[in-house]
């Protein structure tokens, strides 16, 4: 016949018995932080500020901590922004780029900065390197015309590119109007 085990007491287990939990471990300074954060990936000011801050860190703590870093060299808008000009140019057009670089709280001149490559770039031989990518053939109804439109507008381009592709891809010249 087995024997049914039992969980331990406490006395057993060797705990006393008024004990309470371990205090929590108090957090490192901001800049320590955050320069662990740097190590993993790049971030802009704005996007480093909003998570040290979330973690209940003082605002003008986290300031002078990135103003330490920034000095240093470790934390760049710039370097952010052309790292995220990189990583979606060709998949994405002008407009969304610009609008990404705004939602992570790159300042103008940044981002003008950085998207000043894009700017020899064509376009339309952009849209319609994505648009062959993804589906290769001309739309067959209306429907399916309205699919490919949605999905190039989704990527940051215009109507007119839009359309413009569907053109030169072989749509009925009535459908793309």
């Amino acid at each position: 016949m087995r024997q049914r085990r039992t969980a331990p007491t406490d006395a057993a287990a060797g705990l006393a018995t008024g004990s309470t939990k371990p205090a929590a471990k108090p957090l490192p300074s901001p800049k320590v932080l955050a320069a662990r954060l740097l190590a993993r990936r790049d971030y802009s000011r704005a996007g480093l500020t909003q998570r040290l801050v979330r973690k209940g860190i003082a605002r003008d703590e986290v300031d002078r901590a990135l103003d330490e870093l920034a000095a240093a060299g470790y934390l760049s808008d710039a370097r952010y922004a052309q790292a995220v000009v990189a990583q979606r140019s060709g998949r994405y057009g002008k407009r969304a780029i610009a609008h990404a670089l705004r939602q992570k709280g790159i300042a103008t001149p940044e981002a003008n900065a950085a998207m000043a490559p894009l700017a020899a770039t064509d376009e339309i031989a952009d849209a319609t390197a994505l648009w062959q990518h993804r589906f290769g053939a001309p739309p067959a109804n209306q429907r399916e015309k309205a699919r490919q439109v949605r999905f190039l507008l989704a990527r940051g381009y215009g109507l007119s590119v839009a359309l413009r592709v569907l053109r030169v891809a072989g749509a009925p010249a009535d459908d793309c109007n």
